[in-house]
């Protein structure tokens, strides 16, 4: 079977898209959480929640499996790192100690592995759908 040329447009576009999706998401969830809260100890935490980075997640799977089964793992996982690295840079560049470039690094270095290993397993799953519909069978492959 004779494979296409890339086509680069669809692929930026697609990547793109996620970006801009991812950026907004973050926004959505933490961008507008910028306080720490104070303990009775006197020890401070935040300024994010669990749920609201839960929620960041649970958002992000909709671009990743847009991005992954219309396009490529490539597109969804440089489109969601891309965006999540941009949004934290900004979010937390006004840091004065420079220790935000660490957890940017961390933003980075996370995002990257978590969408490669979803959107491998949305590309895998959706191809092996296709597949078992294809070979004339129902959706698991067998018989209908």
């Amino acid at each position: 079977m004779r494979q296409q040329p890339l086509k680069p447009a669809p692929q930026l576009s697609g990547a793109l898209v996620s970006a801009l999706v991812t950026m907004a998401a973050w926004a959505a969830w933490l961008g507008w959480d910028q306080h720490r809260d104070v303990q009775p100890d006197g020890t401070t935490t935040g300024p994010y929640e669990a749920w609201q980075v839960i929620g960041l997640v649970l958002t992000l799977l909709a671009p990743v499996y847009w991005a992954a089964s219309r396009h490529s793992s490539a597109v969804a996982v440089f489109g969601t790192t891309a965006g999540l690295t941009l949004a934290a840079f900004y979010d937390w560049s006004d840091d004065g100690s420079g220790l935000f470039v660490v957890g940017v690094g961390t933003v980075t270095v996370g995002s990257l592995l978590l969408t490669a290993v979803a959107a491998a397993l949305i590309t895998t799953v959706g191809r092996d759908g296709r597949q078992g519909l294809r070979e004339g069978g129902g959706p698991s492959g067998g018989p209908r």
